[in-house]
């Protein structure tokens, strides 16, 4: 396999020859950071030897020199450039056998529940994480839900999951909200769906009605006629966009259903009946002398 050709070590670091001291240093700790084994592993640390070699070279003034003057060439035991290389390499190779020892901590998980009106306005929570090891205490960590918060949705804490290994990064702490149903309302982005049923009369003559919403009962009035499945929209009662009094929200439809008396007074059943009668319609009732009718004759018919 041939041997990689050497970069020149101020286009390494991306610094021009008459750059300062205080240039070089700057220029290693940017790419330093970006090009760590622990950050950036795609290339085996090959982009980071080569950077701590530059620096190990250019940082030291007779090393600088030396290389100005000579270059590569000047890489021999009697120049010292080689034993500075040498050094930087070493440098290297310790750092990637302490990071193959190391090993991040596992992450933990946790479910959270809060209650529909919780997640929609936001919330803040202490929960008990148990300590990685039987000997090891309990933690209390505080989760903050943000408004509008929907079922599912994780937050992650860093650090707070189990420790690594031999001084590696502990792993991360990720709660999953869980959002319990409403026993009236429904979310759909963010408007809020319920229904609510009214009576037969209300729907035929009209009403106005206390509707619950997440702020609390709303009245409105539904008009004369109004048909079962008919929704009413309540602007801005909804899921609010972010937190603070004068957030956007959604809205909050209502969706009437109309309930069919099963049990009828008999003054309920006459009025009815007119009512019936009035608008032309045909009812069991009305056709029920007719069947009485056709009965008797059936009866005679067959003495």
């Amino acid at each position: 396999m041939a041997t990689r050709r050497k970069r020149d070590y101020y286009v390494v670091l991306g610094i021009t020859k008459d750059a300062s001291e205080a240039d070089v240093k700057r220029a290693f700790r940017e790419l330093a950071r970006k090009h760590h084994p622990d950050v950036n592993p795609e290339d085996g640390g090959e982009a980071f030897r080569e950077i701590n070699e530059a620096y190990a070279v250019l940082s030291d003034r007779e090393s600088r020199a030396r290389y100005d003057r000579w270059g590569f060439g000047g890489d021999d035991a009697s120049s010292g450039l080689g034993a500075v290389v040498d050094a930087a390499q070493d440098m290297f190779n310790e750092i990637l056998r302490r990071r193959r020892g190391k090993q991040k901590g596992a992450d933990t998980r946790y479910t959270l529940e809060v209650t529909f009106e919780e997640a929609a306005f936001g919330t803040e929570k202490t929960i008990t994480i148990p300590g990685a090891t039987l000997s090891a205490k309990p933690r209390e960590i505080k989760i903050v839900v943000p408004t509008g918060t929907k079922d599912g949705a994780t937050k992650v804490v860093k650090g707070e999951g189990e420790p690594g290994k031999l001084g590696a990064a502990a792993g991360d702490l990720q709660v999953s909200i869980r959002v319990a149903e409403h026993p009236r309302f429904r979310r759909d982005g963010l408007d809020v769906h319920s229904d609510y049923t009214i009576t037969f009369s209300q729907a035929a003559l009209g009403a106005v009605l206390d509707l619950p919403t997440l702020d609390g009962d709303v009245k409105m009035r539904i008009p004369e006629g109004t048909q079962p499945g008919r929704a009413f929209r309540i602007r801005s009662r909804g899921i609010p966009q972010a937190s603070g009094k004068n957030a956007p929200r959604g809205d909050h439809l209502v969706h009437i259903q109309v309930a069919v008396p099963t049990e009828l007074t008999q003054k309920q059943r006459e009025l009815i009946e007119e009512l019936a009668r009035a608008s032309g319609e045909e009812t069991a009732v009305t056709t029920q002398p007719k069947k009485r009718l056709l009965d008797r004759v059936r009866s005679l018919l067959d003495e």
